[in-house]
Parts: C-alpha cells; structure tokens; sequence
C-alpha cells in the first residue's frame, strides 16, 4: 500500500466544507443559530428530548459532574477499559472513582462485579455509575437502571464511541444509545475519529429538563439571562437591591452569574459540519458493519485469535478490536507495513495518576488480561475494501509466515 492506513480517519465532503463556508460567511461564527439547529437534529436522531452541544467529549462528562452534584469524596464506579476522561470527570469534583472489572465477551462494564461492589458496602456509599459503550457496542442500560434504583444512583452512558448504537430491550423494543430512557444523561465525542466529526466537540443528551437547564447555564459560565430566573432586582437610578419590590424592566445587557460555571461552547461552524455529517450518519454506520463482518469472517477460527468484537445487532463500531497471540510484535509489524493500528486502551486503574490512589495490578483481572492482547483495526467509512484486505493479509502473514 502506498499510502497509510490509520485505524480511523475523518471523511470531509464538499456539502461538509459549503456547510462550514456558509457558516464562516454569516453573522455567527459562535453562539449562533447552527448550534441550537445541530442540538435539535442530534437529539432526533438519538432519541432524547434535550441536547446541549459542548466544546468536546471531556467537557460533556465535566458537566454532567457538575449538574449530578458530585462533591469531595463521592464514591463513582466505572470501567477501566475506556479513555480516562470517563473518570476523570469525577475527580475534577473531588470525588473518588471506583473501577469495577469488565465482562471478557463484551468488554463493557461487568454489571456483576457493579452489584458486589454495591452489596459489600453501606447503602449510600456510591452516588452513581458511568457505563461506556466501548468500541460502540451498546451497554443494556435497562438492567443498569433496575440496579441503579435499588441503590439510588445516578446513571452517565458514556456513548463516545456509539452514536446510531443500540440494544433491545425485555420489550424488544431497541434503545438507542443517548435516548435518556435509563442514564439521566448521556454524553457524545466529534473528534475527527469518531462516527461525526467536527474537530472538535461533544453533546449531552437527556429527558430531564432540570438537568438541561442546568447544563445550559453551565456551559456558559454559570451565566443566566432569563427575566424570569434573575435573582437582584436592579434599580437603575440608584444601583443594585437584591430581591426588593422595585419593579423594573431588564435591559437587553443584563445578565446574573448564578453558579461558577465555564466557557464549554462549542461554535456555529463546527456545529454547520457536524450537522453535515449527521445527514449521513447511518450510511457511516452501514459501511463499518460492513467492515466489521468481512473482519469477523476473515479471522473465525483462526489459531493466534483470543477473541474479537464479532457482529452483532446495535454495535456501531467505532473500533474493531482482536485479541490476538503476540500482540506487541503483531502491532510493530503492522507499522512496518504501514498499516497504524492502535490499543484501546490501557487499563485507568494502572495509569501512574490512579496508581497514586491504591490501585495496582491484580485488581481488575479481566481488564488487565484483555489489555494484554487487544489492538484496534482500521475501521472507517472510507476504508477501501481492498485496503482491508491488505490489513487481513499482512495479520495473517505475521502468525502464518
């Protein structure tokens, strides 16, 4: 191959670019009409009755910290095999992140090893669990809720990897990731590797309108600008009173900070080319099942394979992964040949910033086990069928060779 093959890449079109061009060339370039537009569009497409589009994938789980009212020592479960923004979002508010071990078939937070966590502490002792839906196969959020509210917690679906993605339900009824029906909120990456890219950016989808409220007022610093919602009451002639009688009409200029909030907006036109891409979402998806089921069929059977994501209903593979035999000389070779895989990902738990905390290895057998022999295949939409074939080849060559 001449040219390499990364193990994702973004697809700009020429309706991509006018979109951003139009946009470049209005009255916005941020806090304009294209992101409530790409909100409303979002939230259709997944479901949800609200959507607030943010800066990127990290700032959606910073603010649903916020809102969820995580505080210092709040104790928060979640998987390790999934990027460390997932639990960092709880230690920006001070709280402790508790990593329970993955499901080996699924690779998605083992809801079994969620219930003995709960079970063998005080009720009350964990606030809330942030499943993922890792590589894009859908977490069954129904049973995470039934758990959820025997315990009273909080439920954030980290569904970066899985917009499109879903599972059925004890209705047969499909449950699109981010829908609300379960997690109280639900949050999405656009980096240019993800299924809709716009750089850079995120979204948080939800059904309740407390929450959405409040996340509008945090992406913007906490800033209110809503006659109904002010707190002082000011009195132009002579300054500010706090809750007086004084009746006065707000100025177009007025605003109250209400709660420290920050600067997580996305712009009007990285919302132009994320709607865009959203127009051709599930042909993006289409293509990667594709992808996907010539992966699975290349490689059944095969002696040097562990295990791999397989096809099934709902996935929306973001990743495509193999646990395979030799692992780390696999992935040199790769490279030699031009083919740039990658390992998704290594355990949080054994990061050095989480070490620092008491976790080691042994803890989460499962996650470490998998870590061992995972690599992410190029998986994209605009993979060539013949540069698949190219990366089937080159795998089988290094074991068979």
């Amino acid at each position: 191959m001449k040219n390499p093959i990364p193990y994702g890449r973004q697809n700009i079109t020429e309706e991509d670019i006018e979109a951003v061009v139009n946009t470049l060339k209005s009255d916005y370039l941020t806090q304009g009409p294209r992101i409530a537009e790409f909100e409303d569009d979002f939230s259709d497409y997944v479901g949800s009755k609200y959507a607030v589009a943010v800066s990127n994938g990290t700032a959606a789980l910073h603010l649903c910290a916020i809102a969820l009212n995580i505080r210092p020592g709040d104790k928060v479960i979640t998987t390790s095999i999934t990027f460390a923004a997932s639990a960092n979002c709880v230690r920006y508010c001070g709280g402790e992140v508790v990593f329970a071990d993955i499901d080996p078939e699924t690779y998605l937070l083992d809801i079994n090893k969620v219930r003995e966590l709960l079970e063998n502490a005080p009720q009350g002792t964990y606030k809330g669990v942030i499943p993922v839906d890792f590589a894009g196969r859908a977490v069954n959020l129904q049973e995470f809720k039934q758990l959820a509210e025997e315990y009273d917690l909080w439920i954030i679906e980290d569904s970066c990897h899985a917009p499109g993605g879903y599972f059925i339900d004890s209705k047969d009824q499909k449950q699109l990731c981010g829908n609300g029906e379960f997690a109280d909120l639900a949050i999405f990456s656009f980096h240019p590797v993800k299924h809709i890219a716009s750089g850079e950016g995120g979204m948080i989808t939800t059904n309740d309108k407390k929450l959405y409220e409040k996340l509008l007022q945090l992406r913007t610093h906490g800033i209110v600008k809503d006659d109904n919602k002010y707190i002082n009451t000011p009195d132009f002639a002579n300054g500010f009173t706090v809750n007086s009688s004084v009746d006065e009409t707000y100025p177009a200029w007025y605003m109250e900070m209400h709660d420290l909030g920050y600067n997580y907006r996305l712009t009007d036109f990285q919302a132009a080319l994320a709607s865009s891409q959203l127009k051709r979402a599930d042909e993006g998806l289409e293509k990667r099942s594709v992808i996907a089921s010539r992966y699975q069929e290349a490689f059944k059977n095969k002696y040097f394979i562990k295990g791999q994501s397989g096809v099934i209903d709902g996935h929306a593979y973001h990743l495509y992964v193999l646990e395979v035999e030799d692992r780390l000389g696999l992935y040199n070779y790769l490279r030699e040949n031009q083919i740039f895989s990658q390992i998704h990902y290594i355990p949080c738990h054994l990061m050095p910033y989480y070490r620092e905390f008491g976790w080691k290895e042994g803890d989460l057998p499962v996650a470490e086990k998998y870590y061992k022999t995972c690599i992410s295949l190029p998986i994209y939409p605009t993979l060539l069928k013949e540069e698949q074939e190219y990366v089937i080849e080159k795998i089988n060559s290094f074991y068979e060779d």
